[in-house]
């Protein structure tokens, strides 16, 4: 549809690159393009600006420069922060079932290779009983990995309690930030979080680059997953993306300075959006609706076939789970999890809005959704 405007409602896949971040990683493809690790001056400069966005990074989370290792992306980090993990001694590792495939898929493999995993259920809100976990956790535990903000609901962890359970028992503490970084406040001192991933194309940066913080305590206990010239403090090896890493400190830089405004200001959109589109008949919120990120709604639009409605949508860009699931057409793990059905699940549809998100958009999306849906509704079957 050529002529139909694009409206983009997927910001949860992905964001569009804000043009300040871009217009900082331009330079280092061509004027500022030597290998930071170059012991010349051209190479100097580099690791500068390179050093210069390690601490952009590092102030989004309140780090230190020097416990950010850059990786290709939160997947990645994941992986680095699971696998790298080398304490023999404690061989069980927690988390919870609705955790991003990454997640999920690389403790499938530490099962593969000895090592015991919980998968911990959630009530029909997305929240882990805390209960629950401190009935599980012992002192073999390594580690208990979860998300501040889920990918397909926005529901937020109670992340300072698990903090005070793990405590305990001093288990490891690994935070896929991936969804919250550069939306919400986050303090890795505060909270008491070891280890912490995000990815820059999640907040306005560009993709192939995001980072892993490791804290003091839990750096002894990595081994890095990738071998070579170590310069990532021997932990990960390989020349570094430079336009990628300077576009990782610029979007950090700038989500610091804006987190509120964006806030404020998406939340409203949001809001209007749920509003209008609750008005389908039977249609309602998948999670707590307290205890969200501020720019997703999850909604179930019950006897609507979701892949039909978004194709239907054609210029309107949303989802019906997980980027990375995004061309199956299994229900999704996460309202499962949940306790939706699975005719629930598939008939669910997320709208993740973002910086650029327009009230005119959300106008256009709220008619043309509601319209769809109520022709492509099935009828009861009696």
């Amino acid at each position: 549809m050529p002529n139909q405007q694009h409206i983009y409602l997927d910001n949860n896949a992905t964001t569009r690159v804000d043009e300040r971040v871009l217009k900082a990683m331009l330079p280092y493809f061509t004027a500022f393009y030597a290998n930071s690790t170059s012991r010349h001056i051209a190479g100097l400069t580099v690791n500068e600006a390179v050093e210069n966005a390690a601490w952009q990074t590092a102030d989004l989370i309140n780090a230190d420069a020097d416990e950010i290792i850059f990786t290709s992306g939160a997947t990645e980090a994941i992986n680095l922060a699971i696998k790298g993990l080398a304490d023999q001694n404690r061989k069980h590792i927690i988390t919870i079932q609705t955790e991003h495939k990454a997640v999920l898929e690389t403790c499938r493999f530490m099962e593969s290779i000895g090592f015991e995993v919980s998968y911990l259920p959630v009530n029909c809100e997305g929240i882990l009983d805390l209960n629950l976990l401190s009935e599980i956790i012992t002192d073999k535990s390594l580690v208990f990995i979860g998300m501040i903000s889920n990918n397909e609901t926005g529901v937020i962890q109670n992340i300072s309690e698990i903090y005070t359970i793990l405590k305990s028992k001093n288990v490891l503490f690994l935070c896929d930030a991936t969804q919250a970084a550069g939306r919400i406040p986050i303090d890795v001192k505060t909270l008491g979080i070891d280890l912490l991933t995000l990815s820059a194309h999640k907040f306005y940066g560009p993709k192939g680059i995001g980072a892993l913080y490791i804290s003091a305590k839990a750096k002894p206990k990595l081994l890095p997953q990738i071998t070579g010239g170590g310069q990532q403090r021997k932990l990960r090896s390989g020349t570094l993306n430079t336009p990628g890493i300077i576009g990782l400190g610029k979007a950090s830089e700038i989500a610091v300075n804006e987190l509120e405004t964006d806030k404020n200001r998406i939340k409203i959109l949001r809001n209007k959006l749920e509003n209008g589109l609750l008005q389908f008949e039977g249609s309602f919120v998948n999670g707590n609706i307290q205890n969200r990120i501020y720019n997703t709604s999850n909604i179930c639009f019950p006897g609507v076939n979701s892949e039909q409605l978004i194709m239907a949508l054609g210029n309107i860009s949303v989802s019906n789970g997980a980027s990375c699931s995004a061309v199956t057409s299994e229900p999704s793990h996460v309202l499962k999890a949940m306790g939706l059905s699975d005719e629930e699940a598939l008939s669910s549809i997320r709208f993740s809005l973002g910086r650029f998100t327009t009230l005119e958009e959300i106008d256009i999306v709220v008619e043309r959704v509601l319209n769809l849906a109520r022709q492509l509704v099935l009828p009861l079957r009696h």
